[in-house]
């Protein structure tokens, strides 16, 4: 006699978990392959599913690159785009592409991504699905960092700000985390998010400070803190790509334990996951990608708060899913608002992080009006 489902299987639960008994054949008899054959194929159309809309935001993902570097101030034909790219050229339209559109290209790529990915984290580790990568006080720590290098160290281009942003970022991250840490229960979610609205406001304080003492500073500061992709060249890339690197290897790692921490503590704790360590290895990762994306392109906002909101609608709440397609979606969102940005405004430009603000407020809208939003 086949035994009853287990009642202490968690609600919402992943299905493979909750469907290995009758996949590895632990009951016996003609009726459990039936319930193994049935259990299956629910399985295999899921995976289709997913695997087919991932194939289309990996398309869709190759159309915002073709766009972004087709199109602008000067309109390149998309063949004649692919003929630089595969035999390049002399004509002054293959310059304006691989100085140009390649590099900016590129940044927009691993700032996209980086920002989806770390928002999809912080969704995760605080189960709060307005957490954003400026949670932790990432993006304020990289705006005094750049503030004190234009202020103080006399550094007035974007490849030098990359490095005092990204000190900054890790700064106020290790600050957050302290101030959390610190009292009974640890860096709980509640104890980060208020731990990283004060540092917040003491760091906008003295940003305030600084360029109110210092007014040379505060237009170079504004245009770098408005957030673009205008400028970014070949070097801010090899800047930023290990620590892209080094943080997606982070979250990765922790996937699973991102899975579990969904079902709550007690859960997770019972399916054998070192809370501590997933939050501690998730957040120094989404901390790290939050820096990437902050120091290379300013705090582009609404990327890191609407992609993983879009991507788990797309492919569920698995994360060895779910990171994946925001790494797909936040480059497709921020190359596709540059563009929009560069066309709408010609010879002139938008920058990207007014053009995300512009999209991610309706966004925003919608899903404060939606009843249930999705953990």
């Amino acid at each position: 006699m086949h035994s009853a489902p287990s009642a202490t299987t968690p609600p919402g639960a992943p299905r493979d978990s909750a469907g290995a008994g009758a996949d590895d054949g632990s009951d016996s008899g003609s009726s459990g392959g039936v319930g193994g054959s049935a259990a299956r194929t629910p399985r295999r159309a899921s995976l289709t599913r997913r695997l087919g809309w991932t194939l289309a935001a990996v398309a869709a993902l190759a159309l915002a690159c073709l766009l972004s570097l087709a199109l602008g101030s000067r309109v390149i034909p998309a063949s004649e785009v692919w003929h630089v790219l595969l035999h390049g050229g002399d004509s002054n339209a293959a310059e304006v592409i691989r100085s140009m559109r390649v590099p900016r290209t590129l940044v927009g790529l691993m700032v996209g991504a980086a920002l989806g990915i770390a928002g999809t984290v912080m969704q995760g580790l605080t189960r709060n699905p307005i957490a954003e990568p400026g949670i932790l006080g990432v993006s304020q720590g990289a705006a005094v960092g750049v503030v004190c290098a234009i202020a103080f160290a006399g550094v007035h281009s974007l490849t030098g700000y990359v490095w005092f942003a990204f000190l900054g970022a890790g700064a106020a991250a290790v600050a957050v985390y302290a101030v959390a840490a610190r009292g009974r229960g640890g860096a709980t979610p509640v104890k980060l998010a208020l731990a990283g609205a004060a540092v917040n406001a003491l760091l906008v304080s003295v940003i305030s400070a600084i360029l109110t003492t210092r007014a040379a500073a505060l237009d170079e500061f504004r245009f770098w803190q408005v957030g673009s992709l205008s400028g970014r060249d070949a070097e801010i890339a090899g800047q930023i790509w290990p620590f892209l690197l080094a943080g997606l290897v982070l979250v990765l790692s922790v996937a699973r334990g991102l899975d579990a921490l969904a079902l709550g503590e007690d859960v997770a704790k019972g399916l054998g996951q070192n809370v501590a360590v997933v939050r501690i290895v998730g957040g120094l990762g989404a901390t790290v990608l939050t820096g990437v994306g902050v120091s290379a392109a300013g705090p582009i906002a609404f990327v890191g708060l609407a992609v993983p909101h879009i991507a788990r609608a797309i492919v569920g709440g698995d994360h060895r899913w779910l990171l994946p397609m925001a790494a797909l979606l936040g480059p497709v969102v921020l190359l596709v608002s540059d563009v929009v940005g560069r066309v709408a405004m010609r010879p002139g430009e938008v920058p990207a992080g007014v053009m995300t603000a512009l999209i991610g407020v309706p966004f925003l809208i919608a899903l404060v009006r939606r009843k249930a939003v999705p953990a």
